[in-house]
């Protein structure tokens, strides 16, 4: 008997009163047969592992969704697209403010920004200004509504002109 045992006289009783050569608890058949078995908590861990995965999808979502900004409105089916030709009559007034509320839907400034259509739309915009100004100035000054009808009809092809550049940056902001 070793030498540690000798120390301890209870663990060495113990020992000896150990039954010699006992039975195996169960044979390999038992064995291969609870191999394959899966273990008892597989399935929940496989169950946690997917609602973690969900979780995981539905934060990067989230981020991504929050990251990228708000949802773009979809296009209208068409905006009043007409142009005006000298001697037409001009638009009329629910086209224009149509046109105006449409003008106001889209942000302030695309995402990307070509400099040709930017430069288009920041000089018609200008210029509908520069009329507004006349207008304004026009009815101050009393001038008479046959006077402030072609400066409505430039105002109103100029408003047109600038619907249709922004409606193309929107169709090619759209396209990429």
């Amino acid at each position: 008997m070793p030498l540690e045992l000798e120390h301890e006289p209870v663990v060495a009783r113990l020992l000896r009163e150990l039954p010699a050569g006992g039975a195996s608890p169960y044979d390999f058949g038992e064995f291969q047969r609870r191999a394959r078995m899966p273990p008892a908590g597989a399935a929940r861990m496989a169950s946690a592992r997917a609602l973690v995965a969900t979780a995981v999808i539905a934060v990067a979502v989230c981020a991504t969704a929050t990251r990228l900004g708000p949802v773009e409105r979809p296009l209208p089916p068409h905006p009043a697209t007409a142009a005006v030709q000298p001697g037409e009559e001009t638009v009329s007034r629910n086209e224009d403010v149509y046109m105006e509320r449409w003008l106001s839907s889209l942000p302030r400034e695309p995402a990307l920004v070509h400099v040709g259509t930017r430069s288009a739309v920041e000089t018609l915009e200008d210029d509908i200004a520069q009329v507004d100004d006349l207008v304004s100035a026009a009815r101050a000054g009393r001038t008479p509504a046959a006077g402030v009808q072609p400066l409505l009809a430039e105002r109103a092809q100029l408003v047109n002109s600038l619907v249709q550049v922004r409606y193309a940056e929107t169709l090619a902001d759209a396209s990429r």
